[in-house]
């Protein structure tokens, strides 16, 4: 198949749309099932890129959720806490393989955005990790291979006409890359820089104290953020991104954003949230706007009499804003890594408030000494990689 012809572009309007290469070859991808669109596409191959740097890097199967081509979650196939069984809804399932826990990490990391989300996956999709998509509200699903027992359990969603793409991991892209805004061709050479631990050396700080698993994680912000849109940060623990801050004007906001979300993803955990009265037949949807709404500052829009009786069998108490920060001050060892410099200190003050302990960023701000004390206060690990990671 050399090209591909889709119902339109971006939005309705804009026809006609189709994939093809520009050589005159086949294309990489085979669509085994539906009719995925333009997005689809770019959430596809941004996403497929990413778990396959994630692969190469760390040696493990690797998952990524892609909302609007920039991941909503991304992480690598550890093994699941019984605590995160239980918040991302998989703890009535039978044991899970690495691929399937790679996804659940990267599904369940933001649940909100991952709504609705396209799946990439590093390893040909087992019968575990079709499974688990099965239950998700997901667009479709992008890897180098499925098992039989997969595809039949992925072609019971949506009448058979769920989303599945295969693409040929032996494939190889051209290294000048283009595009085209308003007419006029852009090219240049392909982000091909390799995430290793050489790029990880340069540590800034007095405490120099970077240790294996900081290092993967760190390793696995700085994937991620290659295929985020700019300005973008990512907080990563324990193998998963847990707050991803995409396409903001400011690198606080990026900060903020990213902070709020590992934030929300902490108290997730916390016996308040594990403990909430959810009636038995409460869509897991449903159940997750509930807890979205609960643990932010507008709790009283689910709390407030004629709305709690929807979802709880009984009226939880207030998650106070004391018992909350007393709670994410036990968050610990959380890696922070940015597409560009931190301009100011402000952003390190922010991290420290979500558990930072490790940070890479390029360097090479006039403010890097400022920078660099803010963290050394607070007795972090910085690392310089003298490289911008900007993805548009």
């Amino acid at each position: 198949m050399k090209e591909l012809q889709l119902k339109y572009g971006c939005n309705p309007n804009q026809k006609p749309s189709r994939i093809y290469m520009e050589d005159g070859s086949e294309l990489p991808i085979k669509v085994i099932s539906g009719k995925p669109g333009y997005i689809n596409f770019m959430d596809a191959f941004n996403g497929y890129q990413l778990v396959r740097d994630l692969k190469k890097n760390t040696g493990l199967p690797a998952a990524a959720s892609f909302k609007h081509v920039s991941p909503a979650g991304a992480a690598v196939g550890l093994p699941l806490t019984d605590t995160l069984k239980k918040i991302y809804f998989v703890d009535d399932m039978p044991e899970l393989s690495p691929l399937a826990c790679a996804y659940v990490r990267a599904r369940g990391a933001d649940r909100m955005s991952s709504f609705g989300d396209f799946i990439s996956l590093s390893d040909v999709c087992d019968a575990s990790t079709a499974s688990v998509i099965k239950r998700e509200v997901s667009d479709g699903v992008i890897a180098p291979g499925y098992t039989d027992e997969a595809l039949e359990i992925l072609h019971q969603k949506k009448n058979g006409n769920y989303v599945v793409i295969q693409i040929d991991p032996e494939y190889v892209p051209a290294p000048l890359e283009k595009r085209q805004i308003f007419g006029v061709t852009f090219e240049q050479g392909r982000q091909e820089l390799d995430i290793n631990d050489e790029l990880l050396s340069n540590i800034v700080t007095k405490n120099k104290d970077l240790p294996e698993s900081a290092l993967r994680d760190l390793k696995i912000s700085l994937i991620t953020l290659k295929y985020t849109q700019s300005n973008s940060v990512c907080f990563v623990k324990d193998g998963q991104a847990i707050g991803v801050g995409a396409g903001q004007q400011s690198r606080v906001h990026c900060v903020r954003l990213a902070g709020q979300k590992a934030d929300n993803w902490w108290k997730r955990q916390s016996p308040q949230v594990l403990s909430l009265p959810f009636k038995d037949d409460i869509r897991r949807a449903d159940r997750d706007n509930a807890i979205d709404v609960y643990i932010g500052d507008e709790y009283m829009d689910v709390l407030r009499d004629g709305e709690w009786q929807k979802v709880f069998t009984e009226k939880p108490p207030v998650f106070t804003a004391e018992e909350k920060r007393a709670w994410l001050d036990k968050m610990e060892g959380v890696t922070l890594g940015s597409d560009a410099f931190f301009p100011f200190s402000d952003n390190i003050e922010r991290a420290k408030k979500s558990g930072v302990q490790y940070i890479a960023e390029p360097g090479g701000s006039i403010r890097d000494d400022a920078v660099i004390e803010c963290c050394d206060k607070y007795n972090m690990v910085m690392a310089f990689t003298g490289i911008r990671l900007f993805h548009h």
